[in-house]
């Protein structure tokens, strides 16, 4: 009872408070922007040579404006919205009509969480158990030589070493694809579009693990090297306790405690992908079409990705902090 009244009902008023806030936000700011979609939907149709009277322009406005839940007062706007998202019915796309919302989002999403949760979970685990073991030996030749690398390699931009990875794999030995994947509605899962998806994937999932994993190992490593220096693990050296023993109990276990906590925050973002990585090579990830629903002012899919993004970060979060006790046993004391 304890648990329920001081530690859960406080993580749940406040996970609730997040989301209404962060929705609230998500449809307030576009429309303080001063841009009306509606008017860049007809400036696109007259600019393609289409000759429209006023009478039908103002009708198109209004149908527009009804499809995309743009009519009425902004109170009124704002509680066809909430309606929207407890239905999950976003409408459909302003740059891709008539497609609606939930489809654009059901044909992305599954690429950028192949990708991005992949390479995040993979870079997670290798960086934090190399820069673990680097950070307790920090003393050895090896460690100073990796240490050495990550140093080189972290404050790479992501587009410029996706260039580079690029040219190398795909322009000089040629073994990978330029082009990203074409999408479609309807998708075959058999071997030969397994090992597509493994072709075109591979250049900006090894970007991610390379570059991901430089930033994990930089950072446990730094842990692991405060925590070699407690007193408890001074004390277990003298008490004769094997090393063996010592480093993942004593030091890796509790230096990983921030670093779950930042894995939670990093796997919540994977709505916005990696936008600058997608556009080098071409993937269709989450990033590059908030991207393209941002430039066209398309109000429904920027509402749908951002409340998904929203959802699930607020969620990872809400679990995380009820799973917490498990890994630190101060939590479960107090």
């Amino acid at each position: 009872m304890r648990f329920v009244k001081e530690y859960l009902v406080p993580r749940l008023i406040q996970y609730f408070a997040v989301i209404f806030c962060g929705i609230t936000a998500v449809f307030l700011i576009p429309r303080f922007t001063g841009q009306d979609p509606i008017l860049g939907v007809i400036a696109e149709i007259q600019a393609q040579g289409s000759s429209l009277d006023a009478s039908a322009v103002r009708s198109l406005m209004e149908s527009l404006r009804e499809l995309y839940g743009l009519e009425g007062t902004l109170f009124e706007q704002y509680v066809a919205m909430w309606q929207r998202v407890i239905a999950f019915d976003f409408g459909p796309s302003f740059f891709q009509f008539p497609t609606p919302v939930a489809d654009l989002l059901r044909i992305y999403l599954p690429w950028t969480i192949g990708l991005f949760v992949t390479t995040t979970v993979l870079a997670w685990a290798l960086g934090n158990v190399i820069g673990g073991i680097a950070g307790y030996f920090s003393h050895k030749r090896w460690s100073k030589v990796f240490d050495a690398v990550v140093m080189v390699v972290r404050p790479v931009p992501h587009y410029i070493f996706g260039i580079l990875v690029l040219i190398l794999f795909a322009y000089v030995w040629q073994i990978f694809p330029v082009g990203g994947i074409m999408l479609g509605r309807s998708t075959v899962f058999n071997l030969n579009f397994i090992l597509t998806i493994i072709r075109h994937s591979f250049l900006p999932a090894l970007t991610l693990l390379i570059l991901g994993g430089a930033i994990w190992f930089q950072q446990m490593k730094l842990l692991v090297q405060n925590v070699k220096r407690e007193d408890f693990v001074q004390y277990a050296h003298t008490g004769g306790v094997k090393e063996t023993r010592i480093i993942p109990r004593y030091v890796l276990r509790n230096a990983m405690l921030p670093q779950i906590t930042q894995l939670t925050l990093a796997l919540g973002q994977v709505f916005s992908g990696v936008l600058i990585v997608e556009m080098v090579f071409s993937y269709p990830g989450m990033g590059l079409l908030l991207y393209r629903a941002v430039t066209r002012n398309d109000y429904n899919l920027v509402m749908g990705i951002t409340v998904l993004s929203i959802l699930t970060i607020t969620t990872a979060v809400l679990i995380m902090d009820l799973l917490y006790p498990l890994f630190d046993p101060r939590i479960r004391h107090r």
